[in-house]
This record gives structure tokens, sequence and C-alpha cells, in this order.
């Protein structure tokens, strides 16, 4: 979709580019929960192929190792089942981006039941007490999720960090009259933890590859979806 000369970064330009080989977004009209009808969208779940994961997980790698000022982390925590794999696969392009710096992350997940045999628990992989934990998932939408992996972190004695996402839609929460301005979930999320919400697109970062490959007609309904939903944080 975008080349370099789009004006994002090569590895940002190259998950988009991916993005549109997978069909993972898409232009068109999609009916979302809240009733909306936006002129794109995007399912992760499209990235199952190994060369399409690759790409998403090294786009995850550098967004995570380009974030200024400088994350200080110990852990991913990938909320089951969807952060499951994106975690996992993450620590590594991790560690290959940076081995020195990222070398001894590791990646950790919830069980959706605790496990009362053998060694018990409800994680797998690393523990999270008195580590410095960053979340992993595909999206925000309503925000409970997110909500119910801070509890898990904040139960087992960890600190949160950051919290890392695929895709930010940069809009506002629904409410009962649309056309009024308001915050969206992913900035009501950044204040009530204080922690930065990273991700590796934008809206605005969509907006751009459009603008670079000449695609008027959906880089214009997505302008105008922006203008009418957009946020204000």
């Amino acid at each position: 979709m975008p080349t370099a000369a789009s004006g994002l970064p090569q590895w940002k330009a190259n998950f988009l580019e991916a993005c549109t080989r997978a069909e993972a977004l898409t232009f068109g009209d999609y009916k979302l929960k809240s009733g909306r009808i936006s002129p794109y969208f995007f399912n992760a779940g499209k990235f199952h192929k190994a060369h399409l994961f690759d790409a998403l997980s090294t786009a995850f790698g550098h967004t995570l190792a380009s974030y200024e000022p400088k994350l200080s982390l110990n852990v991913l925590f990938g909320p089951a089942f969807k952060g499951i794999p994106l975690a996992s696969a993450a620590v590594i392009k991790l560690a290959g981006i940076d081995q020195e710096r990222f070398g001894e992350v590791s990646y950790s997940f919830n069980r959706k039941e605790k496990k009362e045999y053998g060694d018990g628990g409800s994680l797998v992989g690393a523990s999270l007490k008195g580590q410095r934990v960053v979340i992993i998932d595909d999206v925000i939408t309503a925000g409970t999720a997110i909500r119910e992996a801070i509890d898990i972190i904040q139960r087992e004695g960890g600190t949160l960090v950051g919290i890392v996402i695929a895709v930010d839609r940069m809009e506002k929460i629904p409410s009962d009259d649309d056309d009024k301005p308001g915050p969206s979930t992913i900035g009501e999320v950044r204040r009530q933890y204080g922690v930065p919400v990273m991700a590796i697109l934008t809206l605005d970062d969509i907006i751009e590859g459009l603008r670079s490959t000449g695609n008027e007609e959906d880089f214009k309904r997505v302008e105008e979806y922006r203008a009418k939903y957009g946020a204000t944080d």
C-alpha cells in the first residue's frame, strides 16, 4: 500500500503493506458494534500465515523498541487468548532488534481457568511479581479486556508500564449523542493508569498510506469518518 516515500518509517510501511496482502486492512462499509458504519476494518486474525505473522510480530518489536522515552520492561503479558501468540513472538523480535536491551525480556499469559493440579497457578511463563510489565494485544475497543489484564497484573504483584496494540482507530467513545466531541477509550486508559498506550498503526498512518497511493475515494471516505468520529485526545 504505502512506500518509503509515504513519510512512514520503513518498518511501519512494511507492516501496512503486509496488512494489504493479508487483507487484514480492508476498505468498504463495515458495521461496528457501536452501530457506526466504518469505511475501513482491521482484522488481526488474518495474520495466521507464517510470513504475515512474522511481519506483525516484527512491527510490534519495532513499536516497543522505538518508543521514546525508552521503556524499561521485564515481561510482555499477552491476555488469553489473542494476546498469547503476540507476546510469545514479540519477545523474540525484541531480542533480535537489541539483544543487550531486550534479551532478558520474558513473556507471560493467563489461563482462563486456574490450574488445580501439578504446580497450579493461573499464569504461564514468567511470574509477574516485582516485574515491569507491558500488555500486548491486537486492539482496544471498550477497554474491558485491557482492564481485566491490568487487574491480573496488579493482583500478581506486577507493575504496569505500558500497553501496545496493533491499531489505534483514534475514535471517540460511542454515546447517545454521537455528534458531541469526546475522548477515545485509549485516551481514557492512558489517563486512568498513567501509562503509554502504543500502536503499530494509528488512523493517521492509515490515512497517510492512502494519500501516498493516490487512492482518492478511500482517502476521502476515511477522512470524513475521522472528521465525524475522531477523538478529542
